[in-house]
């Protein structure tokens, strides 16, 4: 079992543990009424990771604490700015499975194991508001560490850290700062205890990728391309933990991370060689894949639940609201499932190896090494040349089955076009931007377009599993009514929506 806490906190160099009078009096700082003594504690903590440190390099740790009021097994994920996530996890001998599985896209399999032992004596205070409420904790740490891996290296230093309660606006933070900058004191050059000592007890950085066989030069195709690439990577493994405990919209993030990594390494192709690439991208297609089933039906949920919802209560008949309960529970619990399953095999810590290497090791073609502008504007022009055919087509089809399939084909070219601006977006500037957002407002039309054929599909399905039973099948119809009625005024509304990012659009767009 475990449980996590949002954390927000800066630390900063400390002269001394033992005598604090360096320590300023914070109180008046930006609504800190008090500053109360909470005595000291005793800390005892083992980092472990795998041997070339692939938790540190990645902004992650894990530790099993003892002592304090928060022993256990404590998981921190990096959030943005000054913000981590701790998951924790009781007190055990060995890492607790739950937090072994969250960091398998961080690991991919390798084993862990103790690296550090981090000990620390801790004088807490806490910065107390008018009303009595705690704003944030203060403390200042005697840290000794050392070595576990056989080199029994040992460190010593003093460190300060401020660390906002759950409520507390993050511009505290920046007012304490000033405060304590005035006294001459500043950020810790490390951002965490674990950094510090694995450089200060010789253990070792964590493991620098290989030199790639050809030099990626700055300011090219290829450094545009692989930093947007390199960046995919760390947004699929980060989401990873949050997919595996359900958090909201985590599987919708991690399949359109999947799409946008296959989708740049089609598009610049001219740049990565495809023939190691090709077979990435099919990975992510079945990753995809996989985690599509679960996403699918959490739309279509939301969806139909919207519609039931807004029903006057009149044309309601029968155990609407219970009908489509059970439907939904099964679908889902089967779906997830299947997620947890896909990122437990085999094949999905081989992708997360493969992607790892594929910017260790990048497979750069010629084009790779020229100026990104006109590369990335040829790879755009070619992704819309594909969608323009599909809208085309699309457009010149009765309306039925047949343009339905041709729509949703048309959606996903301007998924394709609107991710090829996005590495482009620092080498084209506004002109990438611009054509992003106007292929965005055609994929937005196509998309409602294609919910309404799923949700149509759906209803369908559950009408006729309610007449079946014997129960009313009027409300599943004017539900499919509904449905039938929004996908005509989206295939009304695309034609002008489809002009705003034409051809001539585009092209004025990109030479802007």
């Amino acid at each position: 079992m475990t449980e996590s806490q949002r954390e927000t906190e800066r630390k900063y160099e400390a002269p001394s543990a033992d005598d604090t009078s360096w320590l300023p009096d914070l109180t008046g700082t930006d609504g800190i009424a008090s500053v109360v003594d909470q005595g000291t504690a005793d800390l005892d903590a083992v980092y472990y990771d795998t041997d070339d440190l692939r938790l540190a390099a990645t902004s992650a740790t894990l530790r099993r604490r003892t002592g304090g009021s928060d022993a256990g097994w404590h998981l921190k994920l990096p959030l943005s700015g000054d913000s981590r996530e701790e998951v924790r996890a009781p007190l055990s001998e060995e890492v607790p499975d739950a937090l072994r599985e969250l960091t398998l896209s961080r690991t991919r399999g390798a084993a862990l194991r103790p690296v550090v032992r981090i000990r620390s004596t801790r004088g807490v205070r806490q910065l107390v508001g008018s009303d009595g409420t705690a704003l944030a904790e203060l403390s200042v740490d005697a840290v000794r560490a050392e070595s576990l891996v056989g080199t029994g290296t040992r460190a010593a230093w003093t460190e300060m850290e401020v660390e906002l309660a759950s409520d507390t606006d993050p511009a505290l933070l920046d007012a304490v700062e000033k405060a304590l900058g005035s006294h001459g004191i500043g950020r810790a050059h490390n951002p965490s205890k674990l950094a510090r000592a694995l450089e200060e007890t010789e253990v070792g950085a964590p493991r620098v990728p290989d030199a790639p066989a050809e030099a990626v030069v700055p300011g090219t195709a290829g450094e545009a391309v692989l930093r947007y690439v390199d960046e995919r990577i760390r947004a699929l493994v980060d989401l990873d933990p949050a997919v595996r405990r359900d958090l909201p919209d985590a599987v919708h993030k991690m399949r359109t991370t999947c799409r946008r990594l296959r989708s740049v390494l089609r598009s610049y192709r001219p740049v990565l060689d495809r023939k190691v690439t090709d077979p990435v991208r099919d990975e992510l297609k079945w990753l995809g894949t996989e985690l599509g089933a679960e996403r699918d039906h959490e739309v279509l949920r939301e969806r139909l639940g919207a519609r039931i919802e807004a029903l006057p209560r009149e044309l309601v008949f029968g155990a609407t609201s219970a009908r489509l309960q059970v439907w939904d529970v099964g679908d889902t619990s089967e779906a997830r499932l299947r997620t947890i399953a896909t990122l437990n095999s085999p094949r999905y810590l081989a992708l997360l190896n493969i992607l790892a290497s594929l910017t260790e090791r990048p497979p750069l073609r010629a084009k790779a090494a020229r100026q990104p502008e006109k590369v990335m504007a040829k790879a755009i022009l070619k992704e819309y040349g594909r969608l323009s055919d599909r809208m085309t087509h699309a457009l010149e089809l009765p309306p039925g089955t047949k343009r339905d399939k041709a729509l949703h084909e048309a959606r996903k070219a301007a998924k394709k076009t609107r991710y090829a601006t996005e590495p482009a977006r620092d080498a084209l500037g506004k002109p990438a931007k611009r054509l992003g957002k106007r292929v965005k407002a055609v994929q937005q039309v196509l998309g409602d377009h294609q919910d309404s054929v799923v949700a149509r599909d759906a209803l369908r399905t559950v009408a006729l599993a309610a007449h079946a039973a014997g129960e009313p099948s009027f409300t599943w119809g004017l539900l499919y009514g509904q449905e039938q009625a929004a996908a005509d005024r989206d295939e009304r509304e695309l034609p002008p929506v489809w002009a705003e990012a034409s051809r001539r659009a585009l092209r004025k767009a990109l030479h802007r």
